[in-house]
């Protein structure tokens, strides 16, 4: 059965010009992409989007950071597309990443780690339903 989920490219993503090599790894693992925005989180937004880190430490830094320039949202859809997802980007820390994932490739530290993927079906609803309202 095929799930839907959510890539964002984030803001070092966008302004590094990796859009376009991020997207070629995303086509050449089978993903459809079913739609796609270019935007600027505001903070409220932002602060919805990642609620559920708001008592860590990094939360602020990881607002600021998600409202400082573009980023890009994308819905994905395939079979596994979830864990597919997840294995492509690679750790959150792009220094613990396997070799060939976006985020080694792309990423610069913890916080500016080139893209989010939902981590879970619910939680792919619950991004999509934030970014994509409509």
């Amino acid at each position: 059965m095929k799930e839907q989920t959510l890539l964002l490219l984030k803001p070092n993503a966008v302004i590094s010009g990796n859009i376009g090599n991020i997207l070629k790894i995303i086509e050449d693992n089978s993903f459809d992409i079913l739609q796609m925005e270019m935007m600027t989180m505001d903070i409220d937004t932002a602060e919805i989007f990642y609620s559920e880190h708001q008592e860590k430490a990094f939360f602020d830094k990881l607002i600021q950071f998600m409202t400082s320039d573009r980023s890009i949202a994308i819905i994905l859809e395939k079979e596994n597309a979830v864990s597919d997802l997840r294995n492509i980007c690679g750790d959150t820390d792009p220094y613990k990443a396997e070799t060939g994932t976006i985020r080694k490739l792309y990423g610069l530290d913890v916080t500016k780690n080139a893209v989010h993927a939902s981590d879970s079906n619910e939680n792919a609803t619950r991004e999509i339903n934030i970014l994509f309202p409509e």
